[in-house]
C-alpha cells in the first residue's frame, strides 16, 4: 500500500506554456504575468486573441448560422400570433433552468403570452430521467390545454422516440440542445433541431451552453415577429437574459477557454448580474453576506450553482425555476432557503457516497486502471456526478460512478473526465463493442451519463476500459496539480490579484490562475465546527499572509507539520472583504512540508 500512497500523491507540475501564443499576448498589450497565464491555458490558439483577451457581444456570431434556428424561431413565432400553447420542457440542472427561465420570460414579458398558455416542464431526476422522458411525454399529453408545440431546451437531441410520440399526438416539438447528437443525427420527429454540435451546423463555436442556445433561438423569434410586423421595434431585446445565460454557461462547465461566445456572455452576465436587478441576486447576495459582492464567476460556480442543482438532485427541481423567476426579494429568499436546505443534505450525502466510493475505488488503484467504475448500490443518483469528480480530483484518472436506478435490473450512472479523454467519444466506443451494455448514454468531452442493465455490467466494464485504453495510450495517470509557476515576494499583493482579474472570466478550460510557492510556517490552527480547516499566516521574504487551507485536514486528524515549518505549497490569490476594507488572503489547494 506504500507504494499506491506514493503513486496517488499530488504532484506539483508547471504548466506547458505556448511560446508563440505567449509572445503574441505579449504583444497584444497583456502583462509578463497575464500572458504567462494566458499561454497556459490555450496553446495553439490559431485566431485572433482580442475577442478572448476582450470578450464582447460584438463577437457573438448571428443566431441565424445555427441551423433550424430560422425555422425554430418562425414555428415559435406563429404559435404566439395563433395563442396556441405552449410547453417549455427542459433539463433539471442549472443549464435547464436558466434555459427555462429564457424561454418563459420571453415569451410571456417580451411577446405578451399569457401565463394561461404556457406550460413548465421539468423532469424529476429519480422519477422521470433525463430528457424527454416517457413519464413528461405523459404529463405533456395529460394537460390542459394541451400544448400544440413544445420547445425544448438542454436536452432532446437522443430522445427520437418521444419526440415521435408527441407528434403523432399532434405536438410539434422544437429542439434546443447542445449536446452531441447519436450517430443517426437529429430527431427525425422534431419540427427542428437546433443544436451547435450538429454536422451540418454552420455556428462557429459549438462549444456553447444549452441556455445560450435557448436565447438565441428566442433572439431570432423576436426578429421574426418584428419582421412579420407582430412587434415594434421598440420591443426590448433579450440582453438583460444573459444574465441566466452566464449562471447556465458557468454552472454547466463549457468551456471559458478559446470560446469567445462563452467568455463574452459571461463576462456581459456578471455586470448585469452585479447591478442586483433581479431578486434572484439580491437574495443570494444577502444570503452570502454584503461582501460578496461583486459577483464572479467563483460566486456562480461554487455558490448559486450548486444550491440550483441541489434542488433536482434529491426532489423536485421547481422550487428553483421558482427562485429564480421570484419578483421580489421574499419570495426569492424564501425558495432560496429551500434550496439552503436541500443543499446541506446534499453535501452530507456526498460525504458519505464519497467515502464508501474511494474505499471500493483502492483495489481498481492497486490494479492501475485507467478509469474507476463504482457501483454504491445504496447510493444517491442525485449525487452520482459529484462523487465522480471528488474521485477524478483525488485519483487523477476518469471514474463513473452507478447507482440502482428506478427502473429493476437497471443501473444508472454519472461520469466525469480527465484532460486527456472525450468521456462521451469513450461511451460510443462502448456502444459499438458491446451494444447491448448501453442502450442509453449522453453527454460532453467532460462528463457523461449512463444507463447500463445489471446483467450487462461485466461486459460494459471490460468495453469501457478497452475504449479508455484506446484513447490514452497508456498515458500516465496520477493527480496532478497544474500550477502557473511561482511569484516573487513583491507580487504577493491586491495590486497582482488586480492584474490577473483583468484576464477573467475563469472557468473550465481556463483556470483561475494556481501558483506554487514555498513558505515559512508562522502561525496555523484548526477551524470550522469540525476542525478540518486550517487558518495560517504564512511568510515569503518580507511577505507575511494570512492563508486558509479548506478541507485540509479529516476530523480529528492533527496537521503533519507545525509552526516554524517550510511548505511547499499550491495556492490561489484571493480577495478578503470585510466590512467594506479589502486584503490578500492564499487560498491553499495542497502543501506539503519540505523534507
Amino acid at each position: 500500500m506504500d507504494e499506491l500512497t506514493d503513486a496517488l500523491r499530488p504532484r506539483l507540475e508547471p504548466r506547458l506554456r505556448d511560446a508563440e501564443l505567449e509572445a503574441r499576448a505579449l504583444a497584444e498589450g497583456l502583462t509578463p504575468l497575464q500572458a504567462r497565464v494566458f499561454a497556459g491555458r490555450l496553446a495553439n490558439t490559431q485566431g485572433p486573441l482580442e475577442p478572448l483577451i476582450s470578450p464582447g457581444l460584438r463577437h457573438l456570431a448571428h443566431p441565424e448560422r445555427l441551423k433550424d434556428a430560422r425555422r425554430a424561431a418562425e414555428r415559435i413565432a406563429k404559435a404566439v400570433i395563433d395563442g396556441e400553447s405552449i410547453g417549455i420542457l427542459t433539463d433539471y440542472d442549472v443549464d435547464g433552468i436558466t434555459s427555462h427561465v429564457v424561454i418563459r420570460r420571453t415569451l410571456g414579458e417580451l411577446f405578451g403570452v399569457p401565463e394561461c398558455r404556457l406550460h413548465s416542464l421539468i423532469g424529476h431526476r429519480i422519477n422521470d430521467g433525463y430528457g424527454i422522458s416517457l413519464p413528461l411525454v405523459e404529463r405533456t399529453l395529460a394537460l390542459s390545454p394541451a400544448p400544440s408545440l413544445v420547445i425544448t431546451a438542454d436536452c432532446g437531441s437522443s430522445d427520437e422516440p418521444r419526440i415521435a410520440r408527441l407528434k403523432g399526438a399532434g405536438i410539434d416539438v422544437v429542439v434546443t440542445d447542445h449536446h452531441a447528437l447519436p450517430l443517426e443525427g437529429p430527431p427525425a420527429s422534431a419540427y427542428a433541431t437546433v443544436n451547435p454540435t450538429r454536422d451540418d451546423c454552420d455556428y462557429p463555436d459549438p462549444t456553447i451552453a444549452g441556455c445560450m442556445v435557448a436565447w438565441l433561438t428566442m433572439s431570432l423569434t423576436r426578429s421574426v415577429l418584428i419582421e412579420w410586423g407582430v412587434i415594434g421595434q421598440e420591443t426590448p431585446k433579450l440582453s438583460p437574459w444573459l444574465s441566466y445565460v452566464a449562471l447556465g454557461t458557468v454552472a454547466d462547465c463549457v468551456s471559458l477557454g478559446a470560446s469567445a461566445a462563452n467568455r463574452a456572455v459571461v463576462s456581459q452576465g456578471l455586470k448585469l448580474i452585479n447591478r442586483m436587478d433581479e431578486a434572484c441576486w439580491r437574495a443570494m447576495a444577502e444570503r452570502l453576506g454584503a461582501d460578496s459582492v461583486p459577483f464572479s464567476a467563483e460566486t456562480l460556480g461554487f455558490q448559486m450553482g450548486p444550491r440550483i442543482n441541489a434542488r433536482s438532485r434529491l426532489d423536485d427541481p421547481y422550487a428553483a425555476l421558482h427562485y429564480m423567476l421570484a419578483s421580489n426579494d421574499a419570495t426569492a429568499s424564501r425558495h432560496l432557503t429551500t434550496l439552503d436546505e436541500d443543499n446541506q443534505s446534499r453535501k452530507a450525502i456526498e460525504a458519505d457516497m464519497a467515502e464508501q466510493a474511494k474505499a471500493l475505488a483502492l483495489p481498481q488503484l492497486a490494479e492501475n486502471v485507467a478509469v474507476l467504475i463504482i457501483v454504491l448500490e445504496d447510493g444517491h443518483p442525485g449525487v452520482q456526478g459529484i462523487v465522480a469528480s471528488r474521485l477524478v480530483q483525488a485519483y487523477g484518472r476518469p471514474a463513473l460512478v452507478m447507482t440502482p436506478a428506478t427502473t429493476p435490473d437497471m443501473l444508472t450512472g454519472s461520469g466525469r473526465s480527465i484532460e486527456a479523454l472525450h468521456l462521451r467519444d469513450a461511451l460510443q466506443r462502448v456502444y459499438e463493442l458491446a451494444p447491448y451494455s448501453l442502450p442509453r448514454f449522453g453527454g460532453h468531452r467532460g462528463a457523461a451519463g449512463v444507463g447500463v442493465p445489471r446483467d450487462q455490467l461485466s461486459a460494459f466494464c471490460t468495453a469501457l476500459r478497452q475504449a479508455v485504453d484506446e484513447q490514452l495510450g497508456g498515458l500516465a495517470l496520477y493527480p496532478r496539480i497544474l500550477t502557473d509557476g511561482e511569484l516573487s515576494p513583491s507580487q504577493l499583493s491586491l495590486l497582482t490579484l488586480d492584474e490577473l482579474d483583468a484576464l477573467g472570466p475563469y472557468g473550465r478550460e481556463f483556470d483561475a490562475p494556481l501558483f506554487q510557492g514555498e513558505f515559512l510556517v508562522e502561525s496555523l490552527r484548526p477551524v470550522g465546527a469540525d476542525g478540518t480547516h486550517l487558518m495560517m499566516t504564512l511568510s515569503s521574504g518580507s511577505a507575511s499572509i494570512r492563508s486558509i487551507w479548506f478541507r485540509a485536514l479529516s476530523p480529528g486528524e492533527l496537521p503533519a507539520f507545525a509552526i516554524g515549518d517550510t511548505l511547499r505549497c499550491a495556492y490561489r490569490l484571493n480577495r478578503n472583504r470585510f466590512r467594506g476594507r479589502e486584503s490578500l488572503q492564499l487560498m491553499i489547494e495542497h502543501a506539503e512540508p519540505l523534507s
